[in-house]
């Protein structure tokens, strides 16, 4: 029996982890971010690789999860503390007029609860299985069918709330348009 290493357990696993986690994270926050919070992600992972289970990705995206939460706390701490220095120097405002393609889908799925719309993200944007998915939340299979049925549900109302009907108004004779 060939015995390995956990440097070559880390290599392989971190071959197999890095895209699904990049992924997971480029969803969810800006580049730096992503980039930090990766980079923390395989830190757990090197010095937490006895636990690692043989599906790694699932298991490297919870840690993700939790290290990108870590990462959001640290940044609403940032914010507040720039809002109070900037009620003594205010910045100068830049509009952002870019916006994106797929702007309705994000603003959507930001209209769900937190915990919805993560499932949700974790199903359609990386991919995952029922029971990745479950192994990522750290829930049971069948509470995470239950949450993604509940979520795309709900996904799906908020799409018919936002959808233009094209349609035909009808003119009075005599009024004027």
């Amino acid at each position: 029996m060939e015995t390995v290493t956990n440097a070559e357990r880390f290599e392989r696993v971190m071959h197999d982890v890095v895209e699904p986690v990049r992924r997971y994270l480029a969803r969810r926050t800006d580049v730096a971010t992503a980039d930090d919070v990766l980079s923390e992600t395989l830190t757990v992972l090197w010095r937490r690789i006895d636990d690692v289970p043989v599906d790694a990705i699932p298991w490297a995206i919870g840690v993700a999860r939790l290290q990108l939460a870590n990462a959001e706390r640290s940044q609403r701490r940032q914010t507040r503390l720039f809002a109070r220095i900037a009620t003594i120097d205010p910045p100068r405002v830049v509009e952002d007029h870019a916006a994106s393609d797929t702007s309705y889908i994000r603003d959507a799925i930001a209209r769900l609860r937190p915990a919805e719309a993560e499932v949700v993200r974790l199903w359609a944007w990386d991919d995952l299985d029922l029971e990745q998915i479950a192994a990522s939340l750290g829930i049971s299979v069948n509470a995470a069918t239950i949450r993604l049925h509940r979520a795309r549900k709900k996904l799906k109302n908020e799409f018919r709330k936002n959808q233009t009907v094209d349609g035909h108004t009808a003119v009075k004779e005599g009024d004027s348009a």
